[in-house]
């Protein structure tokens, strides 16, 4: 009886699993990205980064009208969790990385943005302008703070990346 209420009493306070997740969606003229902490934890403050140097399609961020991106262009721009974001990297057009230093993400809580991301592919199943989840399969995010080297993740064909993070008491 004592050994199942002292085991029961030890999973209560165990470290619970803690997930950023980055979901890519592909949006006409606005293309997004959600950055979720998947866990009943908040996660302090961290660093994303995306890179999307490595995706299948050689995705890069197109800003302006001018520069490498192709016909419609569109800023980065913050549409959830605002008050979270400390600061971002300058993204300038056909750029592949894009920083965001976040001050936390609040259990269950979200940061999203929207830019308009292009493949850089010669012949490419929807056109350069539309990107696909096989097209973002290999990019890649790094979750990580000041004091630790963090977690990576790369991109799958549904467009979404799963770091682990830290283990929480939750």
């Amino acid at each position: 009886m004592f050994r199942s209420v002292f085991c029961a009493l030890a999973l209560m306070a165990a470290p619970a699993a803690a997930d950023v997740a980055v979901q890519f969606t592909e949006g006409a003229p606005k293309d997004s990205f959600r950055i979720m902490n998947t866990s009943a934890c908040p996660t302090g403050p961290i660093d994303v980064t995306i890179d999307l140097g490595a995706s299948a399609a050689g995705l890069i961020f197109d800003t302006t009208g001018s520069g490498a991106g192709v016909e419609v262009f569109q800023p980065f721009e913050l549409t959830a969790g605002s008050a979270q974001v400390t600061s971002v990297s300058e993204i300038t057009d056909g750029d592949s990385q894009a920083v965001l230093r976040l001050s936390d993400i609040p259990a269950k809580g979200t940061v999203a943005f929207t830019i308009d991301v292009d493949d850089t592919l010669p012949v490419s199943s929807n056109g350069q302008i539309m990107v696909s989840g096989a097209e973002i399969e290999g990019a890649r995010i790094a979750v990580k703070t000041a004091s630790t080297p963090g977690s990576d993740a790369t991109f799958d064909s549904s467009g979404r990346a799963t770091a682990a993070w830290e283990a929480c008491v939750s």
